[in-house]
């Protein structure tokens, strides 16, 4: 399990690295969250950064699901 755990983390950093990519994140919660461009890992969480700030802060291990999408 924690192989599968650094290889989830691996690829979501590289896409999250990535501005042209669209990221949506299904939560263990059912909640989807959309990561627009302005985004980041730092440790184990994603920051979505909006307008006036830090809009998320996302668990790593409270994501069920990544879907990625060419923007």
């Amino acid at each position: 399990m924690e192989e599968t755990a650094k290889k989830f983390r691996s690829t979501l950093e590289r896409y999250i690295n990535y501005r042209g990519i669209d990221i949506i994140l299904t939560l263990k919660d059912g909640t989807v969250i959309e990561l627009d461009k302005n985004r980041r890992l730092d440790g184990e969480f994603v920051i979505k950064n909006g307008q006036f700030g830090i809009e998320a802060t996302i668990e790593l291990r409270e994501i069920q699901k990544a879907e990625f999408f060419a923007a």
